[in-house]
């Protein structure tokens, strides 16, 4: 195993104009193209019988070092670059921060054929922290990143010091609720529908409560533009497989059992449901009610703490990153 620099060579450059809308930019199907706030290195390791690599952020601490190290988990809808704020404050503070890409996502390997669980993400993710001789961090998991967090904590728990939770789907079991299977094609012909303005209308209606800024328009064509470049195909299948991942792996029946100490972070205008599009109308009116999901998830688990952003949505960091990251480190502390 090796970490790399990523070589700018490598990089396709697809300019990006400013009204996303009108125009919204493509790039590669690792994200060529498209600007992280820090380096991008790369893990390469061996998974599944074939060579893969993972884009990560190493920031060092930009203020005294406290010795601690946090390690940023995305969503499914998000990168590691989304974390942009939150990194700059904990590194402000003193933390060594990790920001990952997962394979399938944003910077990393699209592999055609690989067996996504959440156990294997959380391995691929051990190993990396390893050969970066990290050996315990605090680990923050956002929307999938939580479900992943979760795994992580459960599967690994010598290993994580903290455990912070943002908005984390999984806090329901959608199937058991009622919510009918789909196979993966299916999952893959929805992706391949995905543009600009289906995965801003989707943020604006579940994640922001119906409300938007200017400044999301970024991080929607950071996805949009994957889509819309030459790897599209690729891209559109991993995320497919993520989807079927996600929704067959529930880790919520398993929270008795996270030992470790637990914040849970909660934007109360959030309604996310995975697969609520197949859901009859009286179950989708129920499924994603986060004020209660959150309340519920921090009596599961023992030795948490709950944090509830009565205005805000799915993504506190990016909607509100001042007082998010401002109760981030208090949790911390």
């Amino acid at each position: 195993m090796r970490t790399l620099l990523l070589a700018p060579a490598l990089a396709i450059a697809f300019a990006a104009a400013p009204a996303f809308a009108e125009k919204p930019p493509f790039y590669g199907p690792q994200l060529e193209g498209f600007d992280y706030p820090h380096p991008v290195k790369r893990f390469e390791f061996d998974s599944q019988q074939q060579s893969l690599a993972m884009a990560y952020m190493d920031v060092a601490p930009a203020a005294e070092p406290n010795g601690r190290t946090v390690l940023l988990l995305h969503g499914k809808n998000f990168c590691a670059a989304t974390w942009e704020s939150a990194i700059t404050a904990l590194a402000g503070a003193g933390f060594r921060v990790v920001a990952v890409d997962q394979v399938g996502f944003c910077k990393s390997s699209k592999p055609r054929r690989y067996q996504f669980s959440l156990g294997q993400l959380a391995d691929n993710t051990q190993a990396l922290l390893w050969s970066l001789d990290i050996g315990r961090a605090v680990v923050v998991g956002h929307s999938m990143g939580g479900m992943l967090a979760a795994r992580y904590a459960l599967q690994y728990p010598d290993g994580v010091e903290q455990l912070v939770l943002v908005n984390p789907i999984g806090l329901e079991d959608w199937r058991a609720e009622g919510v009918p299977w789909r196979n993966v094609d299916a999952w893959y012909a929805g992706e391949l529908k995905t543009g600009f303005e289906s995965i801003k209308a989707y943020q604006q209606k579940v994640y922001y409560g119906g409300k938007w800024k200017p400044e999301y328009d970024r991080w929607v064509a950071m996805l949009a533009g994957m889509y819309a470049g030459p790897g599209k195909a690729a891209v559109a299948w991993d995320q497919a497989l993520a989807s079927d991942m996600i929704f067959n792996q529930p880790v919520v029946y398993e929270f008795p059992r996270i030992r470790v100490p637990t914040t849970l972070m909660i934007g109360q205008r959030d309604r996310t449901a995975i697969g609520r599009d197949l859901a009859s109308p009286e179950l989708s009116d129920r499924l994603g009610d986060y004020p209660e999901l959150g309340k519920r998830a921090a009596r599961l688990i023992r030795n948490s703490r709950l944090v509830e952003f009565k205005d805000l949505g799915h993504s506190p960091q990016v909607e509100a990153p001042e007082r998010f990251n401002a109760a981030l480190l208090e949790a911390l502390e």
